[in-house]
């Protein structure tokens, strides 16, 4: 998948005609559908616009009446309460500056996100927003490298909502929130409560998100005073189902833990079920956190304490620091904060197993 073309500059309308072999308003005519252009005509340039990655330029459209205000939101799936409320963030920002906002999810796909980055592109979206952590590995790397150049050669925008880029020269705002000092917030709060076999329940190595999360984790431990080897963490990814799994698993090991700090509150969710059906109780036997303050989970069974991150602001503000100042966008980072939302889900280790 390179991005030879695209490193090089935005291809010209007047390429575009000269490969198919027409006069540059002939090339116009045909691409824009709006006039009548003998079909083997429009066929010739339709192929060398394709051939050359050719993308009209957004604002140039936008000084004709053609530009769209767009803003183009790519999430894993729209089913997680976190990409639902940073979606409907996007939405309304861009509802209010009379914009339209489009949704796309991927499943996780590599190529199904680089097709809907493509079609948003070819359809004139002014803002394309990637949401949430991501395995950040060479493929993905190059495939966000060659996002933004794309999207800047045809006068878009690339934002990273969530996620960093993993390369500061490319052109694309990033916006997220501080998932490391969120989750030295809530070990700490754990370990105030007396813990100190605490276990970390959802990890998945290489995703960004959850990495940051471990190592807030495993730095509150030595801020406290216990040994690297007192960290014990769980790799079973995100979701109710996985959390269910994993502690029903964890239920049955010998290891002495008294709290379970949940990637997010899914998985919080799940655990809470497997604790349940084991007979246990929250917090009596085993303290229990999460981590993004969904709204269901002031509803769990107990009130879930957990961190509360700025899904919606996150999503109004990669919208709103993007069309503020676009010409030093472009590489520019902005951090949110996070914080505690204290509920009834932790307590003080039962007696004889404070650790």
């Amino acid at each position: 998948m390179g991005n030879d073309r695209v490193s090089k500059g935005r291809v010209t309308i007047r390429e575009v005609a000269e490969r198919a072999g027409v006069s540059t308003a002939t090339a116009s005519r045909a691409l824009s559908g709006n006039h009548p252009v003998p079909p083997a005509t429009r066929a010739r340039v339709l192929r060398a616009a394709r051939d050359l990655d050719y993308v009209a330029n957004a604002h140039a459209r936008a000084l004709v009446g053609g530009g769209r205000k767009m803003a183009a939101v790519v999430v894993r799936q729209v089913t997680s309460p976190f990409y639902a409320q940073v979606a409907e963030g996007v939405e309304a920002e861009a509802a209010d500056r009379g914009w339209l906002c489009v949704v796309g999810a991927t499943g996780g796909d590599a190529q199904r996100e680089m097709e809907f980055v493509q079609l948003m592109r070819e359809e004139g979206a002014r803002l394309v927003i990637l949401v949430g952590g991501v395995v950040e590995d060479d493929a993905y790397r190059e495939r966000v490298a060659h996002y933004a150049h794309a999207l800047d050669s045809s006068g878009a925008r690339l934002v990273l909502c969530g996620r960093p880029a993993p390369d500061p020269e490319i052109p694309a705002l990033v916006v997220e929130f501080d998932n490391e000092a969120g989750a030295r917030a809530i070990t700490a709060h754990l370990l105030s409560a007396g813990h100190r076999g605490i276990v970390f329940l959802g990890g998945l190595p290489g995703n960004t998100a959850l990495d940051a999360r471990v190592t807030g984790y495993r730095a509150a431990l030595a801020e406290h005073g216990l040994p690297p080897e007192a960290a014990h963490v769980v790799d079973c990814g995100l979701g109710r189902a996985a959390g269910h799994r994993a502690m029903t698993e964890l239920l049955k090991s010998t290891g002495e833990f008294t709290a379970v700090f949940a990637g997010d509150d899914m998985v919080a969710a799940g655990a809470l079920r497997a604790i349940a059906d084991s007979g246990l109780r929250v917090p009596g036997d085993i303290s229990v956190v999460g981590y993004n303050d969904i709204p269901l989970a002031e509803d769990f069974n107990p009130p879930l304490t957990t961190v509360r991150t700025p899904a919606e602001e996150l999503g109004r503000a990669a919208v709103r620091i993007a069309l503020r100042d676009p010409e030093h966008a472009a590489g520019a980072h902005h951090l949110l904060g996070t914080h505690i939302v204290v509920r009834d889900s932790v307590g003080a280790p039962p007696p004889g197993r404070a650790l």
